[in-house]
């Protein structure tokens, strides 16, 4: 009962929370004057909007207007709300007083920046990140000297960038990066002393930074994949004692020792110096910063750490570590006591993961693929959200640690030289997204027990030692959410019953509300982490590739399953690759194929498959790719762009085949006989009808002119009518 009042008083509270909010903002809204609320809602009307923005209360969230004239001072609409053309005649260049305008995260069309937001003279805040905007930016931008923020990051936006901003002068944050402008890096910038957070990176600015900096306010400073053609003094950067975010990736850094000038820079926080070409060791006073929180020196050519492996990195404050494509080699240090994020892969370490990982409570993400790590797998991964080992030479089983409620969402161990069986305790793991074994020794019965984990989408057991169906004892398979299936080159033996394609939701129907493009992308604001696959698709291997979060593919590649491929395949709409390759299955391909109506990728081969193909078949408007070559199949290849366009090596191997794109001609050469006989049959009568028409007249002038001559020569016509006569009998 008690509870029951809690969430009761809890409910609300909250409702008198969204209310008293929902109440403030309406009451903001209706101080605007009636002509400024008129203009609101024709600005409202110019634009498609989501089901979610449609309503007033909604829009009139972001706007403030003057407790005194009425008028609009403040208009935050940021979020995706607005989809359509801002256009050099809409409303919103009627607020003349606005103050602040954010509109960040909305979808313009790729239409350019007007140039009536110069008339916005009033203007302190402009915040225009990521809306699709592109071209040249106005010169009018210049017109607003009383901009102290100004954020058009994330855009296609174009132009000098000196030029643009020569008269904001009262600037304090600036954002231009992800553009395409253009110039001479703006030196009078590096002379502000009110600036406290520049980004300029990824544009096309090229040119020098060889005057002293005068920034004694700067926090943030991104000057990342700049074209910087002049060899950079580092000792610039020396002078910016108060910043607490800098990053200089990919501006080839010269000296290539790692730069000294960090050593000065006691308050940061943030340290980017990726892709670069920075070689030798990490220095040991890097880990004495007492801020550091996040570094990054991924793809580089570091080798390793000053001072001893059981310490260095111990008592640092570091927090995310991203040390991935360098040159380290020898043994891991023991990582930081309060590491979140340890990327490390891609090097060369050698010896055991260290066993105080375990001890790092914090610990989210570990990757060290692509490593030379010998010894066994630490007993603690079930303590980790996301676990990466593949490509080592890691040994023994897999740890069945796991305890109730682990947070394990990721675990790939794939290439390495485990054995045993898979862990049951990754029941409790029921978070877990993405589970990869691939390649390795391991030696057990297909996981059905796996199919009770609510979230699992990839599950990878490609090229171990599973044995035994792959056939429930009941009903069908139906994993709740998979999306890749892939059992590849085991041995797997039996047959799949009719119904084993039913219930698996995430194959039969595309997913709804996916925010996020990639499959296993997990972000947060210090670090992002995606799942890799290597994928057997369209007839090539890709290894390592980010998937999209609507593919989804199952592979039985090279096993020995047999008997007939079930018509419920037709069900798996969404189904994008297949591979049912090198098997002994047998009987028809299932007309239901043409359900399949996302299918891109199909191979059917090395299987013992009669019949013809179907001719519904050409209704997979997206098949790319299909293979049913070395198999028993018969009868005319489907005439269709998507199959007459593969290679003569996707039908070969199959003795009844014929049409395009093979050469055997489906008219055989018996049918062809048949023709010439017939033809030569009608030749024949026609000759007869011929000769029997010259014939007849013949024969009456032959008797005309024989009886003629019989009453005038009498005597000579019957002798020499019998000689010739006897004649000819005496030869045969």
């Amino acid at each position: 009962m008690s509870n029951s009042r809690f969430c009761l008083l809890s409910l609300v509270s909250i409702l008198s929370l969204l209310i008293i909010t929902t109440t403030t903002n309406l009451v903001a809204a209706q101080r605007c004057r009636p002509d400024q609320t008129e203009t609101l809602k024709r600005f409202k009307n110019e634009f498609a909007f989501s089901s979610s923005c449609t309503d007033d209360a909604y829009f009139l969230r972001g706007v403030t207007c003057h407790n005194v004239t009425g008028a609009v001072t403040v208009l935050k609409l940021p979020g995706g709300c607005l989809r359509g053309t801002l256009r050099d005649n809409s409303s919103l260049f009627e607020l003349s007083h606005l103050r602040y305008l954010n509109l960040s995260f909305n979808n313009f069309a790729s239409s350019p920046l007007p140039s009536s937001f110069g008339q916005l003279h009033n203007l302190e805040v402009l915040l225009l990140s990521s809306n699709g905007f592109l071209g040249q930016v106005p010169s009018s931008i210049r017109n607003l000297t009383k901009l102290t923020q100004l954020q058009l990051s994330h855009n296609k936006l174009t132009g000098d960038l000196a030029l643009l901003l020569q008269n904001l002068t009262s600037l304090v944050a600036l954002d231009v990066s992800s553009n395409e402008f253009y110039g001479t890096i703006p030196s009078f910038l590096f002379t502000m002393p009110s600036l406290s957070f520049l980004v300029l990176s990824e544009n096309h600015l090229s040119g020098s930074l060889e005057i002293p900096f005068s920034l004694p306010n700067l926090r943030v400073l991104k000057l990342s994949y700049l074209n910087i053609t002049h060899q950079l003094d580092l000792r610039v950067f020396s002078s910016l004692k108060s910043l607490t975010y800098l990053d200089l990736s990919g501006i080839s850094l010269t000296p290539t020792s790692f730069p000294r000038f960090v050593k000065s820079l006691e308050n940061l926080d943030y340290l980017y110096l990726s892709d670069n070409r920075i070689k030798g060791n990490i220095p040991d006073w890097l880990w004495s910063l007492p801020h550091l929180t996040s570094l990054n020196l991924y793809n580089n050519s570091l080798t390793g750490f000053e001072g001893p492996l059981d310490h260095v990195l111990t008592n640092s404050s570091v927090q995310v570590l991203e040390m991935a494509y360098n040159c380290f080699n020898g043994s891991f240090p023991d990582p930081p006591l309060f590491i979140i994020n340890l990327s490390a892969w891609n090097n060369s370490f050698t010896g055991d993961i260290p066993l105080s990982t375990c001890n790092r409570t914090f610990l989210d993400v570990l990757d060290l693929s692509y490593n030379n790590f010998t010894g066994l797998i630490p007993p603690c991964i079930g303590n980790i959200n996301i676990v990466n080992l593949r490509k080592n030479k890691l040994q023994g089983n897999i740890p069945d640690e796991f305890h109730i409620n682990a947070p394990t969402q990721t675990l790939d161990v794939g290439y390495n030289q485990l054995t045993g069986k898979l862990p049951r305790s990754l029941l409790n793991c029921t978070l877990l997204k993405f589970v990869s074994v691939d390649h390795n020794g391991i030696d057990d019965t297909f996981p059905f027990w796996l199919k009770a984990l609510p979230s699992l989408k990839v599950l990878t057991l490609r090229s171990n030692r599973f044995h035994g169906p792959i056939s429930p004892p009941y009903g069908p398979l139906a994993f709740p959410k998979l999306q890749i299936l892939e059992i590849s080159h085991n041995r797997f033996t039996g047959s799949l019953p009719r119904n084993y394609f039913e219930n698996w939701t995430n194959t039969s129907l595309k997913p709804d509300n996916e925010e996020k493009m990639y499959m296993g992308d997990y972000s947060s604001d210090r670090f992002n982490y995606e799942d890799t696959l290597d994928l057997q698709y369209k007839g090539l291997y890709m290894e390592q590739g980010k998937v999209l979060t609507l593919y989804s593919a199952i592979d039985f590649s090279g096993n020995k399953l047999e008997g007939e491929i079930p018509e419920s395949i037709g069900l798996l709409k969404a189904l994008i690759a297949l591979n049912l390759s090198n098997n002994s299955f047998t009987g028809r391909i299932p007309m239901s194929f043409a359900n399949v109506s996302e299918l891109e990728s199909l191979d059917l081969s090395e299987n013992k498959l009669s019949g013809e193909i179907p001719q519904e078949l050409r209704r997979l408007t997206y098949l790319a790719y299909i293979d049913v070559s070395d198999n028993l199949l018969s009868g005319e290849i489907p005439q269709g762009t998507q199959l007459t366009g593969q290679p003569k090596s996707s039908f070969e191997g199959n003795l009844g085949l014929c049409g395009l794109p093979l050469e055997e001609s489906c008219f055989t050469e018996k049918t062809t006989s048949m023709d010439e006989a017939e033809e030569e049959k009608e030749e024949g009568v026609l000759k007869w009808r011929a000769v029997a028409i010259g014939y007849g007249p013949g024969v009456l002038f032959g008797l005309a002119i024989g009886h003629v001559v019989a009453l005038y020569r009498p005597e000579w016509f019957f002798k020499s009518y019998g000689q010739n006569r006897l004649s000819g009998v005496g030869s045969l």
